[in-house]
């Protein structure tokens, strides 16, 4: 199960790290990743996900956690749905020049998602979950991230 596991995110991350090198895959990325923003951030604010909401939340529980409505549908539990789900957002996560890859953690199980690590800031981890919250599958989102110090 683990041999899977890895050989499924590695494949993600190799798809994602061939598309990053290609020509004109910046450009793509710029435009793609603000498109993302822009059409995200009003759901984002009916969430509640604003970077005050995110530090207060933080500070009070230690987390912050985000559920898709039910009618909104169910994610396969299985491994296969959940490693294509944690490569997804880990592909994204590189993707996008102000988020590590390497400082965020990601797992998955049965659609719910757990992001854990640091961010560089309270809008990064906002930016980490709408990516997280935005991939197909994914029924909920837990982000124990937190704001390293400058």
């Amino acid at each position: 199960m683990k041999v899977f596991f890895g050989f499924v995110l590695g494949v993600a991350v190799a798809i994602a790290v061939v598309w990053f090198v290609s020509p004109g895959a910046r450009n793509r990325m710029a435009s793609d990743t603000q498109q993302a923003e822009t059409s995200t951030k009003d759901k984002m604010d009916d969430l509640g996900l604003t970077s005050q909401n995110i530090k207060d939340e933080l500070a009070r529980t230690g987390k912050v956690i985000r559920r898709k409505s039910v009618a909104a549908g169910h994610a396969i539990a299985d491994a296969t749905a959940d490693a294509r789900i944690t490569g997804a957002i880990k592909a994204k996560i590189v993707a996008d020049p102000n988020l590590s890859a390497l400082s965020i953690s990601v797992s998955t199980t049965d659609g719910c998602v757990t992001l854990s690590g640091t961010a560089s800031s309270a809008d990064n981890i906002r930016r980490a979950m709408t990516i997280a919250y935005d991939t197909d599958g994914v029924t909920q989102v837990i982000s124990t991230l937190s704001v390293k110090p400058a």
